[in-house]
């Protein structure tokens, strides 16, 4: 089924319905107001959306969903809106339909180790909730303090504890969703391990082509009883590799395993003033480990000796929770800190084998001078995961394609070097034109297929995730487009 001409729809009626489900103050319509939806994090794209609306329960996204169906409505699911792909960037004349004002905690049952909450609860709250009881959720991305559940339901965010404890999808047992045509289903259960296709797993980081969540079930974890955080210095980015490298090698799995270069450690210093990260170092390597206190102080040596090994200059140890916090605060801030070192960043997000990590960098240095943008990496060095943020000035014409050109460069050899397009902020508006890249026409085509199941007539998040000829040049493109035929165009 065709989207009508948005052009020539008449608002008023349909205001008045969505109106009688939320009240007048849960329709946002006011063109001042609607400035502020115009964007998530990734800000170089911009859309203002024709309404915003704001429920607070399941029933009442399933009816706003189901007046969008009835008018052919194109509609689109936000959080807090700190997406870094684009995921949450509305399309012409849709309407937002934010879940900011639903953040309650349903049920914590420490028991059982599972909490539910409402999509809107922020990422931070869930362990403040149960850490009085000894619990914690493990999925900790660094904008944790104002990014919310559903937002990291759709992403399958991650963070630096996402080595040794997975991301969102292995804490998520169960989910109640609004599909794209408004009916509420229940997706997994109240157990780890439930018969039947693992539709949950399907839906986590969907970013909302498949639904909208509206009650998360979380698997929450049992605090350890002992951690400690190392911060080693080095003099090469090859050396602090080789010891991450050598970490996992010695049968070594740490809470989290993240890495700085010299450009990020003297911004977060010049932000934040932890006084922790040697300005002259040209890279850091942060190893928490957990786990039983003998377990902790054994390794604790063991990647010591491992970084004194290969070369590191000094190792900084806490055990205190007031110090860890402090080594911690700098690689959670590093995002932030990056715009202090010019007007504008654009942040990419992919995933490589451990081993290519020397090599990847030398290439993204070489990018760099190529194009000269200077370039901060920030990593989740243990599972491969980049954050390479491209420094550049907006103002100046040309530069944001430049810089795209730059980012994309980086996404193409981390699949050459056997890697992925993404690893934990989604592909979104942002990547989808490389998902051929990593994709054959038959996984796009299945993955499509999946999507029609679920959103027949592509209202819910269109233009996300698969690449379009629109957007993505491809029309002059014969091979690229020869992979989307007999698929259903949205």
């Amino acid at each position: 089924m065709l989207i009508e001409d948005q052009k020539t729809r008449n608002w008023q009626p349909i205001i008045k319905q969505f109106e009688a489900v939320l009240g007048k103050n849960g329709v946002i319509q006011r063109r001042e107001e609607l400035i502020t939806y115009e964007c998530d994090g990734l800000t170089s794209y911009r859309q203002r959306p024709a309404l915003v609306l704001l429920p607070r329960t399941t029933e009442k996204v399933a009816e706003v969903v189901k007046i969008c169906n009835q008018h052919s409505i194109p509609f689109i699911a936000r959080g807090s809106g700190t997406g870094l792909s684009g995921g949450a960037l509305p399309t012409e004349d849709s309407i937002l339909i934010v879940t900011s004002l639903m953040r309650q905690i349903l049920n914590a049952d420490l028991d059982n180790q599972r909490i539910v909450v409402q999509p809107g609860v922020i990422n931070s709250w869930v362990t403040q909730t149960v850490s009085g009881a000894g619990f914690y959720y493990a999925p900790d991305p660094s904008s944790q303090i104002i990014c919310s559940i559903g937002g990291n339901v759709a992403e399958n965010s991650g963070g630096v504890h996402c080595l040794k404890y997975g991301v969102t999808t292995n804490h998520v047992l169960g989910l109640k969703i609004v599909t794209p045509e408004g009916e509420i289903v229940d997706l997994g259960g109240q157990i780890p391990e439930m018969p039947g296709y693992d539709l949950t797993g399907v839906f986590v980081g969907s970013e909302g082509t498949l639904g909208i969540a509206t009650e998360i079930t979380l698997r929450i974890l049992k605090s350890a009883e002992s951690i400690c955080v190392l911060l080693a210095d080095f003099t090469s980015v090859e050396a602090a590799g080789a010891s991450v490298s050598d970490i996992i090698s010695a049968g070594i799995i740490p809470g989290g395993m993240e890495m700085m270069d010299n450009i990020s450690i003297n911004a977060v210093e010049d932000v934040v003033a932890t006084n922790c990260y040697p300005r002259d170092a040209t890279a850091i390597l942060l190893v928490e480990i957990d786990g039983l206190e003998i377990e902790v102080a054994e390794n604790k040596q063991r990647v010591a000796d491992i970084c004194k090994k290969n070369g590191a200059r000094n190792i900084t140890t806490a055990s205190d929770p007031e110090t860890r916090l402090k080594l911690w605060k700098g690689r959670k801030a590093a995002f932030a800190a990056a715009g202090h070192l010019s007007p504008d960043y654009y942040v990419q997000d992919g995933v490589i084998p451990r081993t290519q990590l020397p090599y990847v960098l030398q290439e993204i240095e070489a990018l760099s001078q190529k194009y000269g943008y200077r370039i901060a990496n920030v990593f989740h060095a243990g599972d491969g995961n980049l954050h390479p943020l491209i420094l550049f000035d907006n103002s100046v014409h040309g530069a944001l394609e430049k810089v795209e050109e730059v980012g994309g460069e980086i996404l193409k050899l981390c699949v050459k070097v056997g890697g992925s397009i993404s690893g934990e902020h989604g592909i979104g508006a942002d990547k989808k034109c490389y998902m051929p890249d990593m994709f054959s026409s038959a996984d796009l085509k299945t993955m499509q297929w999946v999507r029609q199941v679920f959103n027949p007539q592509g209202l819910a998040n269109p233009g996300k995730i698969f690449p379009t000829p629109r957007t993505c040049g491809e029309a002059a493109n014969a091979k690229n487009m020869k992979q989307f035929e007999g698929v259903e165009k949205f």
